[in-house]
């Protein structure tokens, strides 16, 4: 087991929340950010977790050259063709719903469809960019860091109120809810992420780790191993949402998703932001590029005869 941090902790044996940091021993907000500025992060947090959420699901590395992604785009094309060919519910239904439509918009759908599950990675990545900035913006932190590693999302760095004690440090993974990860993944997921704290170089005074749960209700627990009753580690908490954005953001859980819900609205009526994950017009193109080849679209790029779909459809669901 990991020896406990030197930090202020709740001993109050009656206290649900005993051992866990107290709060009350920290610096508090020193402003609550605007609405306007608020909503004005929501949309940068959409359009920067659109972007990481499209490189993830193509495995872009971060260092690609330009020509290095053309040809993981022109591969991803012609993937999403194969895919086109085989996985479709009916092959008469879906002619006639693809009837007389590009293949751009077609094949934006047939991307979205393949990568589904993946692309449910952009939630939680809109939080994470969410939450840092929040907390960089709110000046009740010394520093905010963005890590970005596979343990952890964001270093906080915050001072006591007594201020002969050493800034605390604040190592977060963000998840979108406590399910996110399996029942035994925890354990791992813990000590890699203490592993990344006491680690850490720069640090110079205590740290805690905090798993942050941006959407599911509660204050905060520490998870215990369920034989022996012991915690997985005396230096970590998972903070629910009720905690967790209050302590970063100074809005509420609520006020947090119904900014987001009038972000989501406001750009559904003006058209302003992306709020699905961005095909690139390189993928489209191939895509294109392989539905010509096979026939199936006119000069315009209109799938104009439903029969030559049926036809393709057919051929391509052998086993």
């Amino acid at each position: 087991m990991s020896h406990p941090q030197n930090y202020p902790r709740i001993n109050d044996e009656k206290s649900r929340y005993v051992g866990c940091l107290d709060e009350s021993t920290l610096v508090v907000h020193k402003l609550k950010i605007s609405l306007t500025q608020l909503k004005a992060i929501i949309r940068a947090a959409i359009i920067n977790a659109n972007r990481k959420s499209s490189r993830s699901i193509l495995s872009i590395p971060s260092n690609a050259l330009p020509e290095e992604i053309e040809n993981i785009y022109q591969r991803a094309g012609k993937t999403l063709f194969k895919y086109f060919k085989k996985y479709y519910s009916d092959p008469a239904a879906t002619a006639h719903q693809i009837h007389n439509r590009h293949y751009s918009d077609v094949g934006k759908e047939q991307f979205r469809n393949q990568t589904l599950q993946k692309e449910r990675m952009n939630s939680g990545w809109r939080y994470q960019f969410l939450v840092i900035d929040c907390a960089q913006q709110s000046q009740r932190f010394k520093s905010v860091s963005d890590i970005g590693t596979t343990e952890a999302d964001f270093n906080a760095v915050i001072e006591f109120l007594d201020s002969t004690r050493k800034p605390l440090s604040l190592y977060v993974s963000v998840k979108n809810r406590s399910n996110t990860m399996g029942g035994q993944d925890w354990p791992k997921a813990i000590r890699a992420l203490e592993k990344v704290a006491s680690e850490d170089k720069n640090r110079t005074g205590s740290y805690c780790c905090i798993f942050g749960i941006a959407m599911d209700r509660g204050q905060r627990v520490v998870r215990h191993e369920k034989k022996s009753k012991q915690p997985y580690s005396v230096n970590t908490e998972i903070w629910f949402s009720d905690f967790f954005w209050p302590f970063f953001a100074n809005y509420s859980y609520e006020e947090i998703m119904t900014a987001v819900l009038d972000v989501l609205l406001e750009t559904q009526t003006q058209e302003a932001l992306p709020t699905e994950i961005e095909v690139p017009e390189l993928i489209l193109d191939a895509f294109g590029d392989e539905c010509r080849k096979a026939n199936l679209i006119d000069e315009r790029g209109i799938f104009s005869d439903p029969y030559k779909l049926v036809r393709l459809f057919c051929q391509s669901k052998q086993i």
